[in-house]
């Protein structure tokens, strides 16, 4: 756990709370026309849009074709003002198959993020997103997530909100925060893994909250050298099993300048992490009982099992580098959770809304409190990568105003029941200039699962998956109406859980679109595919579509 991860709440039926607030805005924002505003600092855009397409998929390996038909509406919004920044884009998609052996579906798959100045230091926080993902790590790597014929693929939801506090008091920075939020994952239709594997726990939903305080002055303030005491709790509650992740810490840090750029920091702590959980109903043959979802049924009888218990000091230190506002490196190196830890950053700001962002992590992690950390990390002047196909929140995020963005895909590798030690690295480069946007994003994920085990049943206890991908994409405006649009993607995962194969995922698309005022035309073809050792679980797939948008 560690200082300024969010955390998030309970709200069953999520999905019709996300719907219907989704529907009370784009009904609010239709009630007048779109617009913009740009004057003294201010900015506003509001552009609530119909969307209706036709889609050709043909599986090229087995010769398959299907055409279905997409009907949707959704709203993209931007709000920068001085009190006031909000960036959202929203899509709800029903899919009529004309496929006897496929049935229609919906999609949602949108992003969000707002903060509110209420008050001087006083800010309200707010953050959601929709998406598809891959939810087994064994199983099928489709990177055309919208595609109805895909498997292993979940519909995800997420959402977080909380209040922040930034002051001075006297020579004193004091801050404060608290986050509150929640997870929820449909159950996939299937997954492709291999008959005869073990069978895993599929994903319900989980709330977390986190509250995070500290107080401290920078060096040459009072003293030579800066000075911070912090200190934050933290609790998970999964609907899995009855999970529960408690933790709780403090520490002091200190900044000691040796040079114009350059301090060495360092910092020490106490801290106190529990995780626990109920064991699975089993039947008489010692199996886990699931639902009709394929989720564990939790034995009402069990005692609760502890799968981490650990408290103590933990340690880090480091070097910061800072020659200027637009660069900072910072790399620390210390023990924790009874290991060597290794946790960094780089950013630099190359021009105007251009940047590269680095970071290095290493933390107990769940998949929700990763994915609502992910969020809140998010600027709130984002830029969504334009994908025809589906693919659109669950890799790179690039940034506006000078921030490099962050990736989705350590988080979406794969949808976890169990807590886990996660480590990895994210690069991101964005580049925004005159009517172009590019960009470059790639990283490694590891997590080492963490459950009990109980002696009956399959445990994840102690195994590692891991993942590597890279993403490229671009768009550039092509005369006054039109825009050319492309992405490539690859993904390689590696897991130790029986019944895991290397799994090599990979897809490119390129679209354009065209503008006749408020309708606009795209056309776009995708190829995508996913390999495993036996070349007879290959994977390839084309896509075309051509659609037509109004906005309002």
């Amino acid at each position: 756990m560690t200082a300024g991860t969010p955390s998030y709440s309970r709200m069953r039926r999520v999905r019709i709370e996300w719907l219907g607030s989704a529907a009370i805005g784009a009904l609010v924002l239709a009630a007048s026309p779109a617009y913009a505003q740009s004057n003294s600092g201010r900015h506003v855009q509001i552009r609530p849009h119909i969307d209706v397409g036709q889609v050709l998929s043909a599986d090229l390996q087995s010769g398959d074709v299907l055409t279905y038909t997409s009907v949707g509406a959704g709203v993209d919004a931007s709000v920068q003002t001085r009190r006031v920044q909000v960036q959202l884009s929203y899509n709800y998609t029903h899919q009529f198959s004309y496929d006897s052996n496929t049935a229609d579906g919906d999609v949602h798959s949108g992003l969000a993020r707002a903060a509110v100045a209420v008050a001087p230091g006083f800010t309200i926080e707010a953050g959601g997103i929709a998406t598809r993902a891959r939810s087994d790590i064994r199983g099928d790597a489709a990177l055309n997530t919208s595609d109805p014929t895909a498997s292993n693929v979940s519909q995800i939801y997420s959402a977080y909100a909380g209040p922040t506090l930034s002051t001075h008091v006297g020579a004193l920075n004091v801050n404060a925060g608290y986050r509150f939020g929640y997870v929820r994952a449909e159950a996939p239709d299937s997954t492709g893994v291999a008959p005869g594997a073990p069978q895993l726990d599929v994903y319900d939903d989980s709330t977390s909250q986190m509250a995070n305080a500290s107080v401290g002055f920078a060096s040459g303030t009072v003293l030579p050298v800066g000075v911070t005491v912090s200190g934050a709790w933290e609790r998970e509650d999964a609907g899995q099993l009855d999970q529960r992740y408690e933790g709780k810490y403090g520490r002091g840090d200190v900044v000691i300048p040796v040079a114009r750029s350059v301090a060495v920091v360092g910092g020490v702590g106490y801290e106190s992490i529990q995780i626990s959980q109920r064991d699975a109903l089993l039947d008489g043959s010692g199996d886990p009982v699931t639902d009709s979802a394929g989720r564990y049924v939790t034995d009402p009888a069990s005692p609760r099992r502890l799968a981490y218990d650990m408290d103590g000091l933990f340690w880090d230190a480091g070097v910061v580098y800072r020659p200027s506002r637009r660069t900072m490196v910072e790399a620390r190196v210390g023990r924790r959770y009874d290991d060597w830890t290794y946790t960094g950053s780089l950013s630099y700001q190359f021009g105007r809304g251009s940047a590269v962002q680095i970071g290095v992590y290493d933390s107990v992690q769940s998949f929700g409190r990763q994915l609502t950390g992910n969020l809140a990390a998010l600027s709130t002047d984002y830029s969504t990568i334009s994908d025809p196909f589906g693919s659109t929140y669950t890799g790179c995020v690039t940034g506006n105003g000078g921030t490099g963005g962050g990736c989705m895909n350590g988080v979406f590798q794969s949808i976890a029941t169990a807590n886990y030690r996660a480590r990895g690295v994210d690069a991101v480069v964005a580049f925004n200039g005159a009517g172009t946007r590019w960009g470059f994003g790639a990283g490694y994920a590891s997590r080492k699962f963490i459950a009990p085990v109980t002696g009956s049943g399959f445990s994840v206890n102690g195994l590692t998956d891991e993942s590597f991908y890279a993403q490229l994409f671009g768009s550039s405006s092509v005369g006054p109406r039109g825009q050319l649009s492309g992405n490539l993607y690859v993904n390689y995962y590696n897991s130790e859980i029986p019944g895991s194969d290397n799994i090599f995922g990979w897809g490119a698309n390129t679209s354009y679109s065209h503008s006749f005022g408020r309708l606009s035309a795209t056309a776009a073809v995708g190829l995508y595919g996913f390999g495993r050792p036996d070349p007879y679980d290959d994977s390839f797939v084309a896509q075309g579509l051509f659609g037509l948008s109004y906005g309002f």
